[in-house]
């Protein structure tokens, strides 16, 4: 383990939404603390003033010129700047400027973390429509993160540090088999070794968790099923019996602790009561509805199988409100020290 918090790069996001703001706001909160120089933000300076204007905050923008740079004075916001002229797309609006912004951002950080230059990057949020309409293929961070770091096997966790709402000791983590995906193709996109992927992947974050706590005990993960009651022997489907329950019985045989398929409805609540550290969905829904309702604004997006590490926010753009000074930075407060703390225990999920 190492001593120190490796420099985290800050992802300013989609410059249209609530990314620029919840940066500045952060900062705001942050600012005084003594690893707060362990941070930068990659992106726009001008959007990033302008995001300081909104919110009122005492701090000033100081463009960087490489990540190694720090400043002791807590009024100072470092940016290293993109290329792409940010402050000219649309606020509020999809549009392809800021889908390009937002990708160069995202990549300048990432390529930093492969080159070994940063320990890690925290992202803002980011629109997929606008990434699309930059002509940018990719249905969001986790795949084009992925896609830059040529890894197949890859998951998005949604992840709930440990508070008192929760009776596990490492928190509790979401892995999704299918994410952003449409529902009707779910069936079609679910497959055994997919299954058993991310049971293996879930385990190796959970081992490391437990590592880092000092915890002598083997993970527990919960595996869920995809219909109704399990799909009762049958009645409801029998995914359960032909697809998860096999997945689930070659992820034992290869040391995976998982228990399953076992119906969504009361997992959770048995995951949100200790008796599993990770819980492995079938799809986006099942695992992000139940986790954002135990704890929305302190969850923290994992990206599991990257040789970086990466967590983000746990909320989208909100085009509907951004910019109008109402945003809350609670959730990208997490992922920093969540962060923090992968950073130093060198877990990269």
């Amino acid at each position: 383990m190492t001593t120190h918090n490796p420099r985290l790069a800050i992802t300013m996001g989609d410059p249209a939404g609530i990314g620029p703001e919840i940066i500045a706001r952060a900062w705001s909160r942050i600012r005084t603390q003594p690893s707060v120089a362990d941070c930068f933000v990659v992106g726009c300076p001008r959007v990033m003033e302008q995001a300081i204007a909104l919110i009122d905050a005492d701090l000033r923008v100081e463009v960087i010129q490489d990540c190694g740079q720090a400043s002791e004075d807590p009024h100072v916001l470092p940016v290293l700047a993109i290329r792409t002229p940010a402050h000219e797309a649309p606020r509020c609006q999809i549009s392809g400027l800021a889908g390009a912004a937002a990708a160069e951002a995202l990549l300048t950080a990432a390529d930093l973390a492969l080159a070994g230059t940063i320990g890690g990057i925290v992202t803002a949020p980011l629109n997929k429509e606008s990434l699309r309409a930059a002509g940018i293929d990719f249905p969001g961070h986790t795949v084009l993160l992925a896609h830059r770091c040529g890894v197949n096997n890859f998951a998005m966790m949604l992840y709930l540090p440990p508070a008192p709402s929760l009776r596990g000791d490492i928190g509790l983590g979401v892995v999704h088999v299918t994410l952003h995906t449409a529902l009707r193709q779910v069936f079609h996109e679910l497959s055994a070794a997919a299954i058993v992927e991310k049971c293996r992947l879930a385990t190796n974050f959970a081992r490391a968790m437990l590592a880092a706590a000092q915890l002598e005990r083997s993970p527990r993960i919960g595996v869920a099923a995809l219909n109704p009651h399990g799909g009762e022997h049958g009645l409801f489907g029998d995914e359960e019996l032909t697809l998860i329950g096999p997945a689930v019985q070659r992820a034992l045989r290869e040391g995976c602790p998982v228990t399953g398929p076992l119906p969504c409805d009361t997992l959770m609540y048995r995951a949100a009561t200790g008796e599993f550290d990770m819980v492995v969905a079938m799809y986006h829904d099942q695992g992000h509805i139940a986790l954002k309702l135990l704890g929305l604004h302190r969850a923290v997006n994992v990206t599991l199988g990257l040789p970086i590490l990466r967590t983000s926010v746990a909320h989208g753009t909100a085009l509907d409100i951004a910019w109008q000074g109402r945003a809350q930075c609670d959730s990208l407060l997490q992922a920093i020290d969540v962060a923090r703390h992968l950073a130093h225990h060198r877990i990269k999920g």
